[in-house]
């Protein structure tokens, strides 16, 4: 996925999710960038409608609220990028698509009730969706470099007891070129 579709559908999201900005007049905003740099964005090494598959866990591990379980790492990469002589920080930019307004994590869709998923950033912190998440510099290439990866996490978390089912939930992903 260029660059340019996917900051363009986080910037979408950003704006379909933000009432404010819809609900107030007629007015169409269109987003976009120009860089110097540009790359090829991948998760896992899927370019299109990449899938994180999280291990099965018991509902037991899950029966207090803040259990987390089944930690499974995912990778954003960029590649193919042109290789900027003076090097470029590049930043992931997560929009969530259904998120928890109490913890921020992502609220399932599954069948399993008392269950979110949360992700974990580059140096394992949680991230909240009530806002964008940006990586700042996560992405970072040296001068010459044409590709980098950023590791992040995902793993369940319980909101309660956790009752079994299935777990999805989704978030849209970019990068921002600095």
């Amino acid at each position: 996925m260029k660059l340019n579709r996917a900051l363009l559908s986080a910037a979408l999201a950003s704006v379909i999710l933000s009432g404010n900005a819809l609900a107030s007049d007629n007015t169409i905003t269109f987003m976009g960038e120009v860089t110097d740099e540009t790359c090829s964005v991948s998760v896992n090494g899927t370019d299109a409608a990449p899938i994180v598959l999280l291990p099965t866990v018991s509902s037991s591990t899950l029966s207090t609220p803040a259990d987390t379980a089944g930690q499974t790492t995912f990778d954003i990469g960029v590649s193919g990028c042109t290789g900027s002589p003076a090097g470029v920080n590049i930043s992931t930019v997560f929009v969530g698509n259904n998120v928890s307004a109490g913890t921020g994590n992502l609220v399932s869709t599954g069948t399993a009730s008392e269950v979110e998923i949360q992700i974990l950033d580059t140096a394992d912190t949680e991230i909240d969706f009530r806002d964008t998440f940006t990586g700042a510099g996560d992405l970072t290439l040296a001068a010459g470099e044409t590709d980098a990866t950023a590791t992040y996490t995902a793993q369940y978390y319980a909101t309660g007891a956790s009752t079994a089912g299935t777990v999805q939930a989704s978030l849209q992903y970019a990068v921002s070129y600095q």
